[in-house]
């Protein structure tokens, strides 16, 4: 496949605002609407004393999306700060070893804080700032969100608080030391299943209580309008960046661009840039958990129905009274009852396909890409990971897939070598 628009990256204008850097590929999808609907999901269901800060962020947002010196600020701190562009690494000995179809990463592991989640950080630190709030307040599964958001917030002088539930405060010590450290206070949530979702109540909670103080930085595609799109914005960089670096490379397009999906952050960051390129396969990739039994996964594409969940109508794991399900994901940021309102809009238009990954085989994903490529990979990334393995020895040699590699693993390390039993013990003893 070749690229078809002969206009190719390094030929676009610079754009001198969020708003034209998120139309230099333009589809309808992407487009805002007043009331933050993508087709039937979406919306801001708030309860009343929510809909006046609710406003105040949109209202706040959309003037920033069009002044040419916030994207300035913006667009330096993710060069001079983060670290942009991150770049493509081919996986050449995996690919050799699968012996179909070739393996490239997009490498935002390798940015500042570790993962994808920064790029809305900064994004949304600024807004605040912006808007003369004095804290963010955000949940955290992973800690990856956390991390990110308590160093935009050190970044630009604001204080921070993430709440973050106690199964994935136990998983993630590592990241709970490093925003302790980055001056943030971690809130411990112990209520119901005691991860992301009772997360994001309860962070929900105090800025309901308090919006005046706060903005709420909340870390995917998900929640209340203008959130999905505002993370989305921010997030649209991770695709640019790669649809100009492969063209530039290789002269074409992927034949597939794989992320996995929770939220849906990363996943949206990735695909909006091929949107419009219709021989381009766009795969997100869900948490298939320890079984398709009811609270064993977080296969909320696969199984999920219409319903109501943080303020957004989207498509939600919940029983008859439409009470959220029990959800499990080895991966802490991916185990969510519920999924960004776009990506339900893109499941109904068959733009994208979901599917889902196994516990197994993320762990065996994990391993094989770091002892085949020499790079560590996060839980959530390696769901990623483990579909493009399954798929490309079925596919032809000439065939790319592009894999967004959301997050590095260093936060996962000491939880997976519990689960295979390694130990830090030496190999040998030499006297």
């Amino acid at each position: 496949m070749t690229v078809t628009d002969p206009c190719t990256a390094d030929q676009q204008p610079e754009p001198t605002t969020l708003a034209e850097a998120c139309d230099l590929v333009h589809t309808p999808d992407l487009d805002i609407s007043e009331d933050g609907m993508f087709g039937t999901y979406g919306g801001a269901h708030l309860p009343p004393q929510l809909a006046g800060p609710m406003r105040e962020v949109a209202e706040a947002y959309a003037e920033a999306r069009q002044d040419p010196e916030f994207y300035a600020e913006y667009a330096r701190l993710l060069r001079d700060f983060v670290g942009r562009p991150s770049p493509l690494t081919p996986l050449e000995r995996l690919s050799d070893e699968l012996g179909g179809a070739r393996i490239v990463l997009k490498r935002e592991d390798l940015n500042h804080t570790g993962a994808h989640k920064i790029n809305h950080c900064v994004g949304e630190a600024l807004l605040a700032k912006r808007m003369g709030k004095t804290s963010l307040i955000a949940e955290t599964g992973a800690g990856q969100h956390g991390v990110a958001l308590a160093t935009a917030a050190a970044l630009v002088g604001l204080d921070c608080e993430i709440h973050m539930g106690a199964v994935d405060i136990a998983k993630q010590h590592p990241n709970v030391v490093r925003m302790r450290l980055l001056g943030t206070k971690v809130v411990s949530v112990e209520r119901e299943g005691r991860s992301l979702k009772e997360a994001v109540d309860s962070a929900f909670a105090v800025y309901a209580a308090n919006p005046e103080k706060y903005l709420f930085a909340i870390g995917s595609v998900v929640g209340p309008h203008p959130f999905p799109t505002i993370v989305r914005d921010f997030q649209a960089v991770v695709g640019r960046e790669s649809r100009r670096q492969i063209v530039e490379r290789y002269g074409r397009l992927p034949d597939a661009v794989i992320a996995c999906v929770g939220g849906g952050s990363n996943a949206m960051g990735a695909f909006t840039a091929y949107l419009d390129d219709s021989d381009v396969r766009l795969i997100g990739v869900e948490p298939g958990g320890r079984s398709q039994a009811k609270g064993e996964h977080a296969m909320t594409m696969g199984k999920g129905v219409p319903g109501m969940l943080h303020g957004m109508s989207t498509l939600v794991l919940q029983d008859e009274e439409g009470t959220p399900d029990p959800v499990h994901s080895i991966a802490s940021g991916l185990d969510y009852p519920g999924v960004g309102p776009q990506h339900a809009r893109f499941k109904e238009l068959g733009r994208v396909e979901y599917v889902a990954e196994d516990d197994a085989a993320v762990l065996d994903a994990f391993q094989r890409l770091s002892r085949t490529e020499g790079i560590v990979p996060a839980l959530e990334s390696s769901h990623a990971v483990a579909h493009a393995l399954r798929i490309a020895p079925r596919l032809p040699k000439e065939q790319m897939l592009l894999v967004n590699l959301s997050g590095r693993g260093d936060k996962d390390v000491d939880y997976v070598a519990e689960k295979l039993g390694i130990t830090g013990d030496a190999d040998e003893v030499v006297h």
